[in-house]
């Protein structure tokens, strides 16, 4: 705080005159540095500190036995490579010449539009989506609280018989592509889907395909 100095100059002036007295001034900045610390502080714990931006990406366990790599139940996958070119194939991938005699997989060639990769993950996820519309509208109604219809909702997503889907990308495909994938399977609510190695005889059907 301010302390003022009201002592006297000492005594009288010439001709028996009193001389005005002098007083000095101290300002202690103590109490204004605690206020700011104090202030720091409160600022320091209510603000809000920006969160790190990340993308959650599933990688699946090595499975114990490598044959069976690829066996996925209702299986999407896409495999993207150079000029933001994607491809995609349903179910198994079937090598020409195989040992099921099943016809060779043939990889087909989308897009990013709306019209593309968008209007396919909705067809193919059309059921897991109308399970969850109905679960929206149990919600809105007051059927369910909020904590049931997020479990509910999950486990939908979650269930055996909804999508999967596989990302893939050869040495010549861009970061990007694959983040716009991921970003349109959340807004699609995807749930299950993982970036995986490629084949070798996937590649070898990639190369014959984008010459």
């Amino acid at each position: 705080m301010a302390e003022v100095n009201t002592d006297d100059g000492g005594g009288h002036g010439k001709h028996g005159k009193k001389r005005a007295k002098k007083s000095s001034t101290r300002i202690d900045m103590t109490p204004m540095v605690d206020l700011a610390f104090l202030l720091l502080t409160f600022f320091v714990l209510t603000s809000t500190f920006s969160k790190p931006k990340a993308m959650e990406i599933s990688f699946p366990a090595d499975p114990k036995d490598k044959k069976d790599l690829t066996k996925v139940k209702n299986a999407l996958t896409f495999i993207m490579t150079k000029d933001n070119t994607i491809y995609y194939y349903n179910g198994e991938f079937y090598p020409p010449n195989n040992k099921d005699a099943k016809p060779p997989t043939e990889l087909i060639k989308t897009n990013f539009s709306k019209d593309g990769l968008h209007k396919l993950l909705l067809d193919r996820y059309k059921p897991t989506l109308e399970a969850i519309d109905a679960l929206e509208k149990r919600y809105k109604s007051k059927e369910i609280v909020d904590t049931t219809f997020k479990r509910l909702v999950n486990l939908e997503k979650g269930n055996k018989d909804a999508l999967t889907v596989l990302i893939k990308a050869d040495d010549k495909a861009i970061y990007k592509n694959v983040v716009d994938l991921v970003d349109e399977l959340n807004v699609c609510l995807v749930g299950k889907y993982a970036v995986v190695d490629m084949m070798p005889t996937e590649l070898e059907l990639l190369n014959a395909t984008n010459k």
